[in-house]
């Protein structure tokens, strides 16, 4: 799985990590000094990267592995049943994240699933397709591409 918390200290989209960059301590050599590496993509590049990149990708609050809230446990035990791989990222960790993510589906509330590029829902509507057998069908080629990849 694939978690990041927005861009302070994480690894951003492009796989850089972010520093910030304190006051020079007089007492410590210049190359033990921490450095500023900014990433130069926006929030809003970001989750438009997220989508395309990732097959399945659940903006939550918290991680697959903690969640925070209820909603964003059972859309994440759901797609858990399918075996494919979760790219998430935590929308308690940064404001700007979680206002991206909101103008990019016109969509108010957490957890957002987005499947193969295309907004989904929150758990509600995961749940509703789970039940109808819909999610099967749509989860069910990158179910087959992750046992594929595990199995080469």
């Amino acid at each position: 799985m694939n978690y990041s918390s927005g861009l302070g200290g994480a690894p951003n989209a492009n796989g850089d990590t972010t520093t910030t960059r304190v006051a020079a301590d007089p007492d410590t050599h210049q190359d033990f000094q921490p450095t500023s590496k900014s990433s130069e993509m926006s929030f809003d590049d970001i989750v438009a990267q997220d989508i395309k990149e990732h097959p399945v990708v659940i903006y939550m609050k918290g991680y697959p592995d903690a969640p925070r809230c209820g909603f964003s446990a059972l859309a994440v035990k759901i797609l858990k049943l399918y075996g494919v791989p979760i790219s998430a990222r935590d929308i308690l960790s940064d404001l700007k994240l979680k206002e991206s993510v909101k103008a990019y589906s016109n969509w108010p509330t957490f957890p957002q699933v987005f499947i193969k590029g295309e907004f989904v829902g929150g758990s509600d509507i995961i749940l509703s397709m789970h039940q109808k057998g819909e999610l099967k069908d749509l989860l069910g080629d990158i179910a087959q591409e992750g046992e594929q990849n595990g199995s080469s």
